[in-house]
């Protein structure tokens, strides 16, 4: 704990290495100095956060291994190990997005109108299925395969008279829910995979659709029910409304910003990525 809350101090700016020449020096460690005023105002914050917070000697004493610790790095130039720089560009990454969008997300309101119009779109489903599944690595002539046989079990499961619940044991990959008839439980637009989700939220309740693919195979879907908005998890759906608005000052901002970048991008190299 005393090492994270020295790196906070370090972060939020704690030598004040200009201007030190009429402060009164705590500690001089190598070519930097620690003023009494810094470390006084720096060791307040500390015993506002800790529960237990280190002495001023404990403190001090942190404070000069930490500035030993950066010495010796600059020495060893770690500045310029390829792992630091990536680091380093998260650190201004996210100062940049603090700096930029931090009061604008912290401002962000969620009224309950809100909340009530983006569940009408955005319900939460109850849902069975039939996995036929697919290995992460399948070739495209074991997908190929693997999609064959899906067709044959979903042309019979529209062909049957069985309850859906049998035909999930019957054929189902999916060992967690196949004895439990394939139901998955309620699920919103944030727990459930788009390609399924998009598919279910416009069908109609013991409707069975297929075949849906995603990374994990073919699914054949039966929806089981539509919950109500009263029933619903509202914390659930205050953070996705939360985080679409957040999403859209991101997007804004980003969008705006990019204008003034040459961004180039190799559409046929991004085919070949695989999803």
């Amino acid at each position: 704990m005393r090492l994270f809350l020295i790196a906070v101090a370090f972060t939020a700016g704690f030598f004040a290495v200009a201007g030190t020449a009429n402060a009164q020096i705590l500690a001089t460690v190598g070519n930097s100095k620690i003023t009494l005023e810094e470390f006084n105002r720096k060791l307040d914050d500390i015993k506002k956060q800790a529960m237990n917070p280190p002495t001023p000697e404990q403190f001090l004493e942190d404070l000069v291994r930490y500035e030993v610790g950066v010495q010796e790095a600059q020495k060893m130039k770690l500045a310029d190990d390829p792992m630091v720089k990536e680091r380093f560009k998260q650190v201004l990454y996210n100062s940049l997005l603090e700096k930029e969008l931090g009061r604008k997300t912290e401002s962000i309101k969620i009224t309950d109108g809100e909340m009530k119009e983006f569940y009408k779109k955005n319900p939460e489903l109850r849902i069975a299925h039939i996995l036929i599944d697919l290995k992460a690595n399948a070739t495209p002539e074991e997908r190929e395969i693997t999609r064959k046989r899906a067709l044959e079990i979903f042309d019979d499961v529209k062909k049957s008279k069985r309850p859906f619940e049998e035909l999930v044991k019957l054929y189902s990959d999916d060992l967690p829910t196949k004895e439990m008839g394939g139901d998955i439980g309620f699920q919103s637009r944030v727990t459930l995979l788009p390609t399924i989700y998009d598919v279910a939220v416009n069908m109609k309740e013991n409707e069975v659709k297929g075949l849906l693919e995603t990374r994990f195979g073919f699914h054949i879907i039966k929806l089981i029910d539509r919950r109500s908005y009263d029933l619903a998890d509202k914390r659930q759906i205050r953070s996705a409304l939360f985080d679409n608005k957040r999403a859209k000052l991101f997007n804004e901002y980003f969008e705006k910003a990019k204008k003034s970048y040459k961004v180039e991008i190799n559409r046929e190299a991004l085919k070949s990525v695989k999803n």
